[in-house]
């Protein structure tokens, strides 16, 4: 499901564009083509993530996940799309394999800014998993 609210002109076209690409974001992160996925992001994109300190730039985006993302592989559902300017939020259910063996299934929401050009600026992501 997609919600798409008009930019303030009256246009959805930097929503759209943005939907675009973070639809495809979650594409090359199951494929695992971590290059094409890091050329999404501006090269000063942020990117918070629980249990890591932020990320900046393409070259920390790119350590992490070749290097630090605790999962190997898996599989992204997006449930719910919500668009209004450039903001993206989604809200899915994450299926997958860690490196040390074990399986993930979990429900995720990501909050994501994009560039006018359409590029990822920045990413928050958030896990509904027991914490407090």
């Amino acid at each position: 499901m997609v919600h798409t609210v008009p930019d303030s002109d009256g246009t959805p076209a930097t929503a759209v564009l943005g939907v675009s690409q973070v639809r495809r974001y979650y594409q090359l992160v199951d494929a695992g083509d971590v290059p094409a996925l890091v050329a999404l992001f501006a090269p000063d994109a942020r990117y918070r993530r629980p249990g890591y300190r932020p990320m900046v730039g393409h070259a920390e985006l790119k350590r992490f996940y070749l290097d630090q993302r605790v999962i190997r592989s898996g599989v992204h559902t997006l449930d719910t799309v919500v668009a209004a300017d450039d903001e993206i939020a989604v809200h899915g259910l994450f299926r997958g394999a860690l490196h040390d063996g074990g399986r993930v299934e979990l429900r995720f929401a990501d909050f994501f800014r994009m560039t006018p050009q359409g590029r990822i600026s920045s990413r928050d992501t958030f896990f509904h998993v027991p914490a407090v």
